[in-house]
């Protein structure tokens, strides 16, 4: 009798992000969730766009997927005070707790016990502010945090290369307003 898969809900910020989590969870046993929560995505058009590619891929890996609604409003009242905060900053450790713990929470509804998050693969990301935020959550709900570290082993290579191969939209900026206007500013 073959052992049941474990489940693990991934929070996925986008699809160039997501392909190669997404492949290594399943080749390591567990049946990934796709868990699409990016309010911080502006303009509404860029994150219908990156919402259709996450759409394609999970397709194509055979990989659920859930969608939340769209609350960019409230995502900017949550950052006041934070427009400006450079990458890396508490702006972003603010915005990856509040996916993170929307992300749990949605975990915890479904009686899915595992989480992780595909933002972990950038290497613009700070993999110990994510690891701590996921941990701190873990210890309040009954779902443990699953602490990947997507980039290593050439992840982010290999999830490029996915991306390709599967003609998958790519963006040029992390998502929110802020990191948008700084890829328009000219340099000086």
């Amino acid at each position: 009798m073959k052992e049941k898969t474990k489940k693990v809900l991934i929070h996925t910020c986008c699809a160039i992000c997501s392909a190669h989590p997404i492949k290594l969870l399943q080749e390591l046993g567990y049946e990934p969730i796709a868990y699409f929560f990016n309010p911080n995505i502006y303009p509404q058009s860029e994150y219908s766009k990156r919402l259709e590619a996450q759409e394609k891929l999970c397709k194509s890996l055979n990989c659920e997927l859930i969608v939340e609604n769209y609350e960019n409003d409230f995502y900017n009242e949550l950052m006041t005070g934070y427009e400006n905060h450079k990458e890396g900053s508490e702006r972003c450790e603010r915005c990856f707790e509040f996916r993170l713990l929307k992300s749990i929470q949605k975990a915890d509804e479904l009686g899915i016990q595992n989480f992780t998050t595909s933002i972990s693969i950038s290497p613009h990301k700070n993999f110990e502010v994510l690891k701590s935020v996921g941990q701190k959550f873990s210890k309040y709900f009954n779902v443990n945090f699953l602490d990947f570290d997507f980039k290593k082993q050439d992840g982010f290579l290999k999830t490029i290369r996915m991306a390709k191969e599967l003609n998958l939209y790519r963006q040029n900026y992390c998502g929110c307003e802020v990191s948008m206007q700084r890829i328009l500013k000219p340099i000086d």
